[in-house]
């Protein structure tokens, strides 16, 4: 495995294997990897002749009051889990490399961005999209792997990478959990052994919703009082925000009679944790 560190050094390995007519699947990440993680590494493998995962901590997608310090770090530990998962290159710049002046562009996605984790965290999609912009444009994947957990980050992604005209598929890779349903985040980490088993309220509820979806409910507030309810149940749990939305365009939705996301982002103690389910198109 091939472990670079400047955009010069990662330009040149994209160039040579692009000169050998091989294909590109790019995982992007801030690293603390977990299975979820793994995951799209191996789905990367199976449709692309070389895989690169980034490594990179982006300061501009968090705010001043977010995690940014202390979000959880083991560079050594992910390059190991990269090479266990037989990546062929990773890609671990540092902050002045990525930004080597002063940043004056960015990348915003206006309207997708505007509910969900976006309204509740101001600039963080901005930040997101700008970084992945770059990355796109230092490793020319042919495809890019992101999961759907970030269900908000991979719509925008996805408009984005069209809108601008990148020559890159966006593939979309299921939510890894836990046993006990949790999904997997490198913020898990933070939650007290109480707090931990106080998290699965997260996925209780989704099922819960999928359970109502499936049995025919169409009306959004009722799904979301119910949701609300079973979360409620959970005295460690604090709401941010339970949302369902369109798969397309992200607004909310009151019927549900096409794609919808069922997206909650949950307080348990001080960490915030988010969740969704993607439902198909009602049949009526």
């Amino acid at each position: 495995m091939i472990n670079v560190a400047t955009i010069k050094n990662a330009r040149e390995q994209i160039n040579n294997w692009k000169k050998q007519g091989l294909t590109i699947g790019l995982v992007p990440t801030m690293g603390f990897l977990h299975k979820g993680h793994i995951s799209l590494i191996e789905k990367a493998k199976m449709e692309n002749d070389r895989v690169v995962v980034s490594i990179f901590l982006n300061p501009i997608q968090f705010s001043p009051n977010e995690d940014y310090e202390k979000y959880p770090k083991d560079i050594k530990k992910d390059v190991q889990m990269c090479e266990n998962a037989k990546t062929d290159m990773v890609f671990c710049p540092t902050v002045s490399e990525m930004y080597q002046t002063k940043n004056l562009a960015y990348i915003n996605v206006n309207e997708l961005s505007n509910n969900l984790c976006g309204a509740k965290r101001q600039g963080h999609f901005k930040g997101v999209c700008t970084v992945v912009a770059k990355l796109f444009n230092i490793l020319t994947p042919n495809k890019a792997y992101f999961g759907q957990k970030d269900a908000q980050q991979l719509i925008l992604i996805k408009k984005m990478a069209e809108d601008l005209n990148f020559n890159i598929e966006i593939v979309a890779c299921p939510i890894v959990r836990e046993k006990d349903g949790l999904a997997m985040s490198s913020r898990n980490s933070y939650l007290s052994k109480e707090q931990r088993q106080s998290a699965i309220i997260l996925y209780k509820s989704l099922e819960k919703a999928k359970t109502l979806l499936e049995s025919g409910q169409q009306n959004a507030d009722i799904i979301i009082k119910e949701i609300t309810k079973e979360i409620n149940k959970e005295p460690l749990a604090r709401i941010d925000y339970v949302e369902i939305v369109d798969q397309t365009n992200l607004q909310k939705v009151n019927e549900i009679n096409m794609q919808v996301i069922v997206a909650l982002a949950v307080f348990i103690g001080k960490v915030r944790l988010i969740d969704n389910i993607f439902f198909k198109e009602i049949n009526r």
